[in-house]
């Protein structure tokens, strides 16, 4: 995850307390017993006030309260153990259409191969899918290829941990076997990939890019690596992600934007986008939480696609937020995404928060008269990108319908990744080996998660009922609506549609010149050097489980804009 509003940091200020132990609790770290007073300073903390007769009641029976929590803390809770309540995107009552035609490809017609590796890089997964059905290129051929960029290019842009050339060419070797032998596994066939290192392939380091992880090696496949294996995806290796998924910073480096290698990749599937934008892969995986698909996509150049929550398994991959976590493509076609989701859709029963869906995706099927909520302010504050790809849709034929979003404080909703990220790591804030990841700024995981443990548990319920809210914001929004459009971050789109599982695609609209960022967006300090061309997205949504809907209308916008082939001039 990554692309936090610059306000998530103000959220939950406040001191730390330093008597919030005590009894069996605070002698384990020398404290002192908490009294009415230690009580009345917590309270600035909370912003709540109680009388000095309720502050002794409080303080008779807390250190019993806070003995019992010691001891909880104490219990192994290994990362892949879940919490019992489960998210469903699903609300009560509403019913949801069968979906049985799986894939339909556009039938675009690739061309004949070209004679440069470069531009067979670079070709979209729905062209390299085709010349390896007709035995124009072989998966051996194709691997060689990237695996020649990543020797040349990968060091430089810092995107992946692992290579497993040897990996790779076995596979390749199996499927060009298999495609002589009439075993054809569907579009993924020979196509080589990346994938995020926060997700498990047995036998493969998967180092979560964090310095206490460093060393890990997966024991076992998560269930999508099975699925892409399947379908005959080649594993080029393990990308970067920057530490417990957050940012583009890892453990040993910052993967780099191959239109700007002086900035940052965003994240937090920053070796994914970024392996994908220079050509190092056909096509890659990524995680979102809270924007790390959509953000590095969008910094890259690259069309994400994060899924509806629950549509793709997690098991297998490293759990920051189970309520929120998702696994979805990135690709450098819109077509591209459905290709790989419909090999990696399907309900896994390892993961508590999987939903059996199936999924129908006509990539080529006619938008024409397809009704497209938008909210006029956005782009009228937006890039020239954004409103370019607005008047894209208007001249796709598209119905264009005026929508409002209820005012909610969005930004409360913060506290459900921090909280759930904070208790899935808390081994590292108890212990203070937080203090090995290298990334330590106040936004940073180390100081996120020492300051949630200060979230009450009250206002965590409250805040989930509110994200309840939305979601019924979001259903009545989306009556009559075939997608919404607008600016990737506009609205707090991004934060409300993670929040309520909505699916959400970043495609590229356009191009702009400007000065080296930082992680969050703003110019580096003394950026005051050349500016550059780099890409950006703009994004499209649509109702829960309806991709088909957003794989349809973004390749017919990414047909009329025409700038989703432009390569990054230092890796052509």
């Amino acid at each position: 995850m990554t692309a936090f509003d610059s306000g998530r940091r103000n959220l939950l200020m406040g001191g730390t307390i330093a008597a919030m132990t005590a009894g069996t609790a605070g002698a384990a770290f020398g404290q002192e017993r908490v009294t009415a007073e230690t009580v009345q300073c917590a309270e600035a903390l909370f912003d709540i006030s109680y009388t000095d007769a309720e502050r002794e009641q409080v303080v008779l029976e807390i250190d019993d309260w806070i003995a019992q929590k010691s001891r909880l803390r104490a219990v192994d809770k290994p990362n892949d153990l879940s919490p019992a309540t489960v998210f469903d995107p699903r609300l009560p009552g509403i019913g949801f259409r069968d979906q049985i035609a799986g894939l339909t490809p556009s039938g675009t017609e690739p061309g004949p191969l070209p004679s440069n590796d470069s531009d067979i890089a670079f070709a979209p997964v729905w062209k390299l899918s085709a010349w390896i059905a007709s035995g124009a290129l072989s998966s051996r051929r194709l691997t060689e290829i990237y695996l020649s960029r990543i020797d040349q290019h990968a060091g430089r842009l810092e995107c992946f941990v692992t290579v497993t050339a040897d990996v790779a060419r076995a596979e390749a070797d199996a499927c060009d076997a298999d495609l002589a032998a009439g075993r054809y596994r569907g579009p993924l066939h020979g196509i080589p990939y990346g994938m995020k290192d926060i997700i498990d392939v047995a036998g493969i380091p998967a180092t979560w890019g964090a310095e206490p992880w460093r060393d890990r090696v997966a024991d076992t496949d998560a269930h999508i690596a099975g699925l892409l294996r399947e379908a005959g995806a080649v594993l080029l290796g393990k990308t970067t992600n920057g530490a417990i998924a957050y940012g583009d910073r890892w453990f040993d480096g910052l993967t780099r934007n191959p239109f700007n290698p002086n900035e940052g990749s965003s994240g937090s599937s920053a070796g994914s986008a970024s392996a994908t934008a220079a050509g190092l892969v056909g096509f890659a995986i990524g995680t979102e939480t809270l924007g790390s698909i959509v953000s590095p996509s969008n910094r890259c150049g690259t069309t994400g696609l994060r899924p509806t929550f629950g549509r793709v398994s997690r098991a297998g991959a490293m759990a920051l937020c189970w309520s929120l976590d998702k696994i979805g493509p990135i690709g450098r076609a819109v077509e591209d995404t459905g290709f790989v989701l419909s090999a990696i859709n399907g309900h896994d029963a390892a993961d508590a928060g999987s939903i059996p869906m199936g999924l129908d995706i006509d990539a080529g099927m006619d938008v024409r008269g397809m009704r497209v909520g938008y909210v006029p302010a956005w782009f009228e504050s937006g890039s020239d990108a954004d409103r370019a790809a607005l008047q894209a849709a208007r001249d796709a034929g598209v119905d264009l319908v005026e929508v409002t979003l209820p005012e909610r404080p969005i930004d409360a909703l913060y506290a459900v990744v921090e909280a759930e990220s904070a208790a899935a790591f808390e081994h590292l804030t108890l212990s203070g080996e937080d203090d090995t990841l290298s990334w330590q700024a106040p936004a940073a995981w180390p100081n996120t998660w020492r300051r949630a443990r200060f979230i009450s548990a009250v206002d965590l319920i409250n805040i989930d009922r509110l994200r309840r809210q939305v979601m019924q914001d979001m259903h009545e929004i989306f009556q009559g609506l075939d997608a919404m459009i607008g600016p990737n971050y506009a609205g707090g789109m991004l934060v409300i549609t993670n929040y309520t599982g909505h699916p959400q695609l970043a495609f590229r609209s356009g191009f702009s010149d400007q000065p080296s960022r930082t992680i969050f967006g703003g110019e580096q300090p003394g950026a005051d050097g050349p500016r550059f061309r780099v890409p950006q997205t703009t994004s499209l949504w649509a109702p829960l489980f309806e991709e088909g809907n957003l794989i349809a209308l973004g390749r017919a916008l990414e047909a009329r804009l025409g700038v989703s082939d432009e390569r990054p001039s230092d890796f052509s």
